[in-house]
């Protein structure tokens, strides 16, 4: 397929702009054939359009990566605490 053709402009939002509070932006990217067919499907599936899923996908991302340091430091002091139950779990 051509690159013309893999290439997209999208809207991209996070959830305020559902209700008009955000204005949407274009963006272009690139992304391997193969995923951006498996995108495509799952939109048809699930009636939802590209752009959407996108803006779900990337607002899950940047909550994901904004994890607060404490709730991280709580996270590794709860996983050395808890290293030989860990240990006989992964068994």
């Amino acid at each position: 397929m051509a690159e013309a053709a893999m290439r997209t402009i999208l809207t991209c939002h996070d959830m305020s702009c559902y209700f008009g509070l955000m204005a949407k932006i274009k963006i272009s990217s690139k992304v391997e054939q193969r995923e951006w067919e498996a995108l495509q499907a799952l939109a048809a599936e699930s009636n939802q359009s590209i752009a959407g899923l996108l803006t779900e996908a990337v607002a899950e991302y940047v909550r994901k990566r904004r994890l607060r340091p404490q709730v991280m430091a709580h996270l590794e002091d709860s996983i050395a605490e808890n290293e030989e139950l860990g240990k006989l779990l992964a068994q």
